[in-house]
């Protein structure tokens, strides 16, 4: 039996630092998309970056909100009060808010503000200092990205959490870290892999694609993973390196549509003639 597809609209940075623009994608999520959850992000530039990082100019410039990496990186950041806001928005319209941290400070605010679930990162995914932290402090739900991590670290991750004792309350994910990634790399199979090396030891495997369309999404879950994340923007020509990657709202209304048709088809007949059968065999079988 197939759960019910969860999916997760991951806002991240795509509000372009504007809490406008930010609460028009919470409502939108929510009552246009019918997304279960919208994810932020949350960062400290200045501990999460070397200040050889921070002074650094923006890789793609046309995409830079300030003069070098990290003062585009803070143009971007919410601050907790504003993350508390987001998440009071969320209540209103009825969708779970959620973040993912990037460092041990962002750790520490959003926990304070005591989500449902919170994301690591595959960035951060080994930073075992703060996943400690987290396992200590936070009793939610703990989703974490396999993107760009060898299978020792996949290994080593989840030893971590049994050794802690929270491997039950662990999802992950399987993921391409690439804005977009290109289907050739996108990878489905790992998630069957995942569900045979993890599968009994996590809460659950999820998928969180950077690919363009939703074709791969109903894949995807019909390999087992419920737990849908997708990028998302009010709109993919904005300036950011993210949005191209990301669905618009009528393509995240089409996910969670979509999705849900296949989580209703994944079924066996249950009875050899279904009544909707009955009245065209009555008709049309061949009776020789």
């Amino acid at each position: 039996m197939y759960q019910r597809p969860f999916v997760i609209a991951e806002a991240g940075c795509n509000h372009m630092g504007k809490m406008d623009i930010a609460r028009e994608m919470i409502f939108t999520a929510a009552e246009f998309c019918k997304a279960d959850a919208i994810k932020f992000q949350k960062r400290c530039p200045k501990e999460l970056l070397t200040p050889e990082q921070y002074n650094a100019p923006h890789p793609h410039p046309e995409n830079s909100y300030g003069d070098t990496y990290g003062h585009h990186r803070e143009y971007l950041e919410f601050t907790v009060e504003q993350h508390a806001q987001l998440k009071q928005w969320c209540e209103e319209a009825g969708i779970i808010y959620s973040s993912s941290v990037w460092d041990m400070t962002s750790a520490v605010e959003i926990i304070s503000l005591r989500p449902e679930f919170i994301k690591i990162p595959s960035a951060c995914n080994t930073h075992f200092e703060m996943l400690q932290w987290i396992c200590r402090n936070y009793e939610g739900e703990i989703q974490l990205s396999f993107g760009m991590t060898t299978h020792a670290e996949e290994e080593q991750i989840v030893e971590f959490f049994e050794k802690n004792g929270r491997a039950k309350d662990l999802v992950l994910f399987n993921c391409t870290s690439g804005y977009p990634v290109p289907f050739k790399d996108v990878c489905l199979l790992e998630i069957r892999r995942m569900k045979e090396q993890y599968g009994g030891r996590v809460k659950a495997i999820g998928f969180s694609g950077h690919h363009n369309g939703i074709a791969v999404d109903m894949a995807a879950y019909t390999l087992g993973a419920h737990i849908i994340e997708r990028h998302y923007t009010l709109n993919r020509t904005w300036k950011g390196t993210d949005h191209a990657a990301s669905l618009e709202p009528d393509g995240v209304r089409r996910l969670v549509r979509n999705l849900n048709a296949v989580h209703d088809s994944l079924t066996y007949k249950s009875c050899e003639i279904l009544p909707i059968e009955q009245e065209q065999r009555d008709k049309l079988k061949y009776r020789g």
